[in-house]
């Protein structure tokens, strides 16, 4: 993520340090808390009209009509495609090497939308001019309203080119920026009584009820949240990421890094080397499932191997970024309910 002003860390030196460990971890190498700040916007259901949206900066966007040119980060925009809302170009992790969506783009046809950048601090403002913006939205991994994936070095240049939405993703549970999603996409034209969507919201809540009995049916679960790099386990904090401070509201038991540790990185993560990776005592594992990070079948680190959860095969993937749609939502919230009610006590 970036800099959490309160970690007093660039965005680089966070996510090269496993700061979206927060989100989850090391990108170089979904109980109700409420949106915090801004409501929705309107919009005309022709798409003709005036048009707009309070974002989570509390800045209000005022368009002449719906904006038509949409630009969006890959998460955002494969949320909003899930709503039924088609963007022109992302930026973010959208392609892998071998020509596949990532795992951030979702359900959405990448063949489809122009890519603008695919990696950190990769975006092409002369190909962004071409698309003829008429909005940009991105989510806020901080206070200060910064926009996710956005460059530093060009985000001057970016924002003199269309206005932009920032929906924040920090410190606050799953529930609340899944609701601004909701409004923002309704604003755009998204048919919010479609029975895909109002069927999405249902399992969403159903999977959340069982992830709730699931821990007071098997007590004493202690869930860590990881990533790996080559060099570094990262062990991530709960109190600042959306999924698993909802998760925690439900009521999960997680293993936290050290007070030394949260305090170096503004609460997100503590990073262990492998051979200190047993340092914590875990019955589940929740691991990055993006493809920054090293997935848990390609960790040969012979201490990673012997950890009771590992063997035990308590092992499940994150959705380090949830992608903020009910339909997206709703397999991470069961995973990790049929994880806990499964998992034996090992630690």
């Amino acid at each position: 993520m970036s800099n959490a002003s309160t970690a007093r860390l660039s965005r680089r030196g966070l996510l090269a340090a496993g700061g979206v460990l927060g989100l989850g971890a090391a990108l170089a190498a979904c109980g109700d808390d409420g949106a915090k700040g801004g409501d929705s916007g309107s919009k005309d259901g022709a798409g003709s009209g005036p048009w707009s949206f309070k974002d989570d900066r509390g800045t209000t966007v005022k368009l002449d009509g719906k904006p038509a040119n949409i630009v969006a980060f890959t998460g955002v925009a494969a949320a909003l495609y899930d709503y039924g809302v088609q963007v022109k170009g992302v930026f973010g992790p959208t392609e892998t090497k071998d020509g596949k969506a990532d795992v951030q783009a979702g359900d959405m046809d990448i063949s489809k939308v122009t890519i603008l950048g695919n990696v950190w601090d990769q975006f092409n403002v002369e190909k962004y001019a071409t698309l003829a913006p008429d909005l940009l939205i991105s989510t806020m991994f901080d206070d200060a309203g910064t926009l996710w994936y956005v460059p530093e070095a060009s985000k001057d240049k970016i924002a003199k080119l269309a206005p932009s939405v920032g929906i924040s993703v920090f410190d606050r549970q799953l529930t609340g920026p899944l609701q601004r999603m909701w409004e923002l996409a309704e604003s755009l034209g998204a048919d919010m009584k479609a029975e895909k969507v109002t069927g999405a919201k249902k399992r969403f809540e159903e999977a959340s009820e069982r992830l709730r009995k699931a821990v007071r049916a098997n007590p004493g679960i202690k869930v860590m949240v990881g990533s790996a790099s080559p060099e570094l386990f990262y062990v991530s904090g709960s109190n600042l990421s959306i999924d698993l401070e909802y998760f925690k509201a439900l009521g999960v038991d997680f293993v936290e890094p050290t007070e030394e540790a949260k305090k170096a990185t503004g609460g997100w993560f503590e990073s262990l080397s492998w051979e200190n990776v047993d340092k914590h005592k875990a019955d589940v594992i929740l691991m990055d499932d993006r493809t920054s990070a090293i997935q848990p079948a390609d960790i040969t680190e012979a201490t990673w191997k012997e950890l009771p959860a590992v063997k035990a095969g308590q092992v499940i993937a994150r959705s380090t970024e949830p992608i903020l749609s009910y339909d997206k939502c709703v397999a991470p919230v069961e995973a990790l309910a049929e994880a806990i009610e499964k998992a034996k006590k090992v630690s």
